[in-house]
């Protein structure tokens, strides 16, 4: 493998077409497409400042970096990425991508990032401001994450959380085969229009939550204060430990829990209209 080492470069495609190359405290100034069309690359301690310097890589590794703000859209068209202990400060990363792994990466402006990409694990990541985060992506792992930002997971497949603070309006719309695990999960219009999600163990919180759900599955939840006006139009079974401030209107299932406190069953009920709800 080529080395390069405390060098600086900058422009347009510096590196490009690089093959089994690894760079040890690299800084890439502004330019664009630094790395373009590479395999096997490595960077350790590098700091990227231009645009695109990732795109249609295959096999790469990037560990105790970081990327400037000016380094949007730095991952994109590209496959088989392992990343660690780095800052991600640009936003729209990570695009059209398979089999990426990021562990212990924080990235504070995750805004329009994780778009079509297949094959994602993250292990202890923290996001923010973080509106329409993985978007029609697939085949996801995440364990120990925290993110704010609205919209997110938004009609995602496959998909498999736990240990998450996720503060987001509007998380897994339209989304299917989701399960999620031990996680607090507090934002408006929680799992809308989803399809086989499945919550185990977490809490509740926000309006209007998991409505027009078909086969939404809760086990051993809680529910928030602020979480009313629950199931609405939505094929339930759930479990929930506690209160649950208002059910709406479920279509079908049954929801247990240890007290309600308003059950609202109108004229625009869905049929079969015969979800059971019981009390303890």
């Amino acid at each position: 493998m080529n080395v390069i080492e405390n060098r600086e470069f900058g422009g347009e495609r510096p590196l490009f077409a690089s093959h089994d190359l690894r760079l040890t405290g690299v800084t890439i100034h502004a330019g664009e497409s630094a790395l373009k069309e590479c395999s096997n690359i490595e960077a350790d301690n590098c700091r990227f400042e231009g645009k695109y310097p990732f795109w249609h890589v295959e096999g790469f590794r990037i560990s105790n970096c970081l990327f400037t703000s000016g380094a949007r859209a730095a991952l994109w068209y590209s496959s088989d990425l392992i990343m660690t202990d780095t800052l991600v400060e640009a936003p729209k990363m990570f695009r059209e991508m398979r089999n990426l792994r990021l562990d212990r990466v924080r990235i504070p402006d995750a805004q329009e990032t994780l778009w079509h990409c297949r094959g994602v694990e993250l292990r202890d990541v923290e996001v923010a401001n973080a509106d329409y985060l993985f978007m029609h992506s697939s085949d996801i792992r995440i364990d120990r994450y925290r993110q704010q930002g609205n919209y997110s997971f938004q009609y995602c497949t496959n998909v498999e959380i736990s240990n998450a603070r996720i503060d987001s309006k509007d998380a897994f719309w339209g989304s299917s085969d989701v399960t999620v695990r031990d996680s607090v999960l507090d934002g408006e219009y929680l799992g809308w229009h989803s399809r086989n999600l499945r919550l185990i163990n977490c809490h509740i919180k926000g309006t209007q939550p998991l409505c027009y759900c078909d086969n939404l599955i809760m086990e051993n939840c809680t529910m928030d204060a602020d979480a009313d006006l629950a199931f609405e139009e939505s094929i339930v079974h759930a479990t929930i430990r506690g209160n649950i401030t208002s059910i709406k209107n479920p279509t079908s299932g049954e929801i247990k829990a240890d007290a309600v406190g308003e059950i609202i069953i109108d004229g625009n009920v869905r049929q079969p209209a015969d979800c059971r709800i019981t009390t303890t």
